[in-house]
């Protein structure tokens, strides 16, 4: 998932950790809310401390008190509440296409999206069947960085092209998984694995559900998660000093894990800044490497590249924005947990995300929820939980609201949904019914 996490850790949290320790949302949020609050944080929700109450969120323009003190109201006007420029919503865009040129083009213009060459060349490196499905383990080489590594799910013994699946994976805090995070390949999981999937998908792997629906799934390792991430060892001493457990002699080890995704979230900014400074974003990284991987997705024999789909919960709806955006090869999305709005973002919930949301000046010209709607009139599913601390209800709704106006502009409103559902940040079996209806619904007509 896309929040807390990746707050600047300050030196005091650098504690030994412990091997049976788990580094979830609850555990950045308490760090986070005691740097931001100074306050000492021993267990339970943040919640259950009073915590969240105790920072009351500023939900308009107008609100004294945003997590950015007296700034926010000025902050906020500099964006608005009227519809910025590049908004369909405005009446001086009627053309649909010559809107979605112009916009699209300062979207890809702001992200600074590089690029990075043209197909990659696949490696399988294992084949084998489990639980009623074909999987391929592949690799491919970019121009930076080591191989990505991806698993491609599709029913056992499937014969006619069926469409595709682009999976993408959360953020959660955790960039020593990635792809393992929505899939299973083995009876056994790692038990870090068996906690998350427990916690954000009622203990489902949703991508070989989707798998077994009739669906080529691929799910890559994003920029740096998993066979993508920063390792230690690649980076200057002085960056690891302070930090305990961090020994590769044990990689698998729940401890070490623990210890690494706590240092890859304080190397979190560094790496942000760093990107700003090549004249690219995070986005704009995800951005190219997510199209990589629907290349690769869409040049398989057994796929129908007019039939592809995109989904993905917390930074895999952050991903499903941008791609799903952007890239007309995907025919129907389904964005989970990650849709509100610049002004939610900017009063109330900056904090709450990862570094890997933010695009500079483009709140200016178009507001979050617009990104995605550059899609129309292709099908559209945007899931939220009412309890999600991640956004504001107020904002979610007027997300949705954005989204709504500028699919019936389109005259394709039939094409667009929104669901709001009880609990917090997940993407549980309900859910996960409506999203794969959705995509059946779209893909498969």
């Amino acid at each position: 998932m896309n929040r807390i996490e990746d707050f600047d850790c300050p030196e005091h949290d650098k504690k030994p950790v412990e091997p049976g320790d788990a580094i979830n949302r609850r555990v950045f949020m308490h760090n986070s809310l005691a740097v931001l609050g100074g306050l000492t944080m021993l267990g339970g929700s943040a919640a259950s401390h009073g915590v969240l109450s105790a920072m009351p969120a500023a939900e308009s323009a107008e609100a004294d008190v945003s997590v950015i003190g007296p700034y926010g109201r000025w902050a906020a006007g500099l964006v608005g509440d009227e519809p910025p420029p590049l908004s369909f919503r405005r009446s001086e865009w009627q053309e649909l296409e010559q809107w979605r040129k112009a916009a699209g083009e300062r979207v890809v213009e702001r992200l600074g999206v590089p690029d990075i060459g043209g197909l990659p060349q696949v490696k399988v490196n294992r084949q084998y069947t489990h639980d009623g499905l074909h999987v391929e383990e592949l690799s491919w080489q970019l121009p930076y960085g080591r191989p990505t590594e991806a698993i491609l799910l599709k029913p056992e013994n499937a014969k006619a092209p069926l469409p595709g699946i682009m999976a993408f994976h959360d953020h959660g805090g955790n960039k020593y998984f990635g792809k393992r995070k929505i899939t299973a390949t083995s009876s056994r999981l790692h038990p870090l694995i068996e906690k998350h999937q427990a916690e954000y998908y009622e203990s489902r792997a949703w991508a070989n559900e989707i798998a077994r629906r009739g669906y080529v799934v691929l799910v890559s390792d994003a920029f740096p998660f998993a066979s993508r991430r920063v390792m230690p060892k690649d980076v200057p001493e002085r960056l690891l000093k302070g930090w305990q457990g961090l020994s590769d002699d044990d990689p698998e080890n729940p401890g070490h894990i623990v210890a690494y995704n706590r240092w890859a979230a304080n190397h979190e900014s560094t790496m942000a800044r760093s990107l700003f400074c090549a004249g690219t974003s995070w986005p704009g990284v995800f951005m190219t490497e997510d199209r990589k991987a629907l290349d690769v997705l869409c040049a398989r024999d057994d796929v129908d590249a007019e039939r592809i789909g995109c989904g993905g919960l917390s930074g895999g709806g952050m991903r499903t924005v941008f791609t799903g955006g952007l890239d007309p090869r995907i025919k129907c999305a389904v964005c989970v947990g990650f849709m509100t709005t610049w002004r939610d973002f900017l009063l109330n919930k900056s904090f709450t995300h990862t570094w890997m949301t933010y695009v500079p000046i483009l709140p200016r010209e178009l507001d979050f929820p617009e990104i995605l709607g550059l899609r129309v009139p292709l099908p559209t599913l945007v899931l939220n939980d009412r309890d999600d601390f991640l956004y504001t209800m107020p904002e979610m709704t007027r997300a949705d609201g954005i989204l709504r106006e500028v699919y019936d502009k389109a005259g394709a409103g039939e094409r667009y949904k929104c669901s709001f559902y009880p609990g917090e940040h997940k993407f549980d079996a309900a859910m996960q019914a409506e999203a794969f209806d959705w995509l059946d619904r779209w893909l498969k007509a």
